[in-house]
């Protein structure tokens, strides 16, 4: 499966791409009018980037409570549910008068939620279609997140500007129920991908046998590190350009769909060329925020982030691999935890940067952001290779669901 015509073509795709579209969207638009509400109320630079990327913190403890119910909830029921919790919570944000500490409690409530989420979605995206349309199919859903957190960004930018933070969190949640009507109308029903009760036991097993594999654990990292540090950097975008945060914002997800469509549609074949270009792009991702310990202008900025966002492509490479290192009945486990992963990083990176732009600037925080990435990306390539060792066989050592 190499061409869109033929994507689409594929019974179901649809509505599982116009959801993920929505639910994007719905984030972009209340996570802007969240940051901004919590900056004017508060006044840190810390809590403006824990409102934004907050949520994420919490799927670490729901990766390691919640994620083995990925495999095992109807995928229909599951994805409307979650859509309608975070329309609720969402909703809920926008009360005026709530206090900081409520607010971080939806978000918290929200983490957990969505660390199911990620996994029921894409497990669902591999029973869809065919192991060798999974690269495609992520290409393109990636895509649809670009664009949405372009628009996203530029309305719920406007939306603060000429209504109010709240307005935008009203929007993002109506868009959110969108796509739990969505879910429950357009998916048909179907069993779950493993049996037996899901249980903080069976989570913490098979998130010990998915981290038990050296080639899997490397991937892991690969997916988790490198890009969490750099959207550290984009979490300071509001205090950096309180203005012009939803430009910036909307700049990076231009990069990042270029990134995307580029990779989906015309990576090279061949494992060593595959895992270099992943290499590369990681390298990309980071080395434009060095620019930052200038303290450039807008102009700059905007090209910095542009560029540097292509680099996220990377992420379906080793996507890619992880399919090839799990058996299908897991895989819903298995990318439950790499998004479960993906997002805390990010959001201790965005504390990370928060805290460090406190103690210096949000310029500073960026470059030293930028700084670690590269080193991270460095030493996996070190250690792991970009094209070494035989193609392993790690799907032995993960014994089939009960």
């Amino acid at each position: 499966m190499r061409t869109y015509p033929e994507l689409f073509r594929t019974p179901e795709f649809t509505p599982v791409f116009l959801l993920a579209a929505l639910q994007v969207a719905a984030q972009t638009v209340a996570g802007l009018g969240l940051a901004t509400l919590v900056f004017r109320s508060t006044g840190s630079a810390f809590l403006s980037a824990l409102a934004l990327f907050g949520p994420a913190l919490a799927q670490m403890l729901g990766a390691a409570t919640l994620l083995s119910a990925a495999d095992r909830l109807p995928p229909r029921g599951a994805l409307a549910g979650i859509a309608l919790v975070f329309a609720l919570c969402t909703a809920a944000q926008a009360v005026p008068g709530l206090p900081v500490g409520a607010v971080f409690l939806i978000l918290l409530a929200q983490g957990l939620v969505g660390s199911v989420g990620g996994g029921v979605r894409y497990g669902l995206l591999g029973e869809i279609l065919p192991r060798e349309g999974h690269l495609l199919g992520r290409s393109v859903l990636n895509m649809a997140a670009g664009v949405c957190q372009i628009g996203g960004f530029a309305t719920g930018g406007v939306l603060v500007a000429t209504v109010s933070p709240r307005g935008a969190l009203l929007i993002g949640a109506a868009l959110h129920l969108v796509a739990a009507v969505l879910a429950r109308c357009g998916l048909s029903p179907r069993v779950p991908r493993a049996t037996g009760r899901a249980s903080v036991a069976e989570t913490w097993r098979t998130n010990a046998l998915l981290w038990s594999d050296r080639a899997r654990r490397g991937v892991y990292i690969a997916l988790w590190v490198p890009n969490g540090l750099i959207v550290g950097c984009e979490s300071l975008f509001v205090p950096y350009a309180p203005e012009r945060a939803g430009l910036l914002f909307a700049c990076a997800a231009l990069g990042m769909l270029a990134g995307d469509t580029v990779v989906g549609r015309f990576a090279p074949r061949g494992r060593s060329r595959r895992r270099r270009l992943a290499a590369a792009l990681q390298t990309l991702l980071a080395a434009p925020y060095l620019l930052f310990a200038l303290r450039p202008g807008l102009p700059i900025a905007i090209v910095a982030v542009t560029v540097s966002a292509v680099g996220y492509g990377a992420s379906l490479l080793h996507q890619e691999r992880l399919m090839e290192l799990v058996p299908d009945e897991l895989s819903g486990h298995a990318l439950g935890l790499h998004t479960s992963g993906m997002l805390a990083l990010q959001g201790l990176s965005a504390a990370l940067a928060g805290a460090v732009a406190q103690l210096t600037s949000p310029a500073t925080a960026m470059t030293l952001l930028s700084v670690a990435s590269l080193a991270v990306t460095a030493g996996l390539v070190v250690t792991l290779g970009p094209s070494s060792g035989p193609r392993p066989s790690p799907r032995k050592d993960l014994p089939r669901a009960a």
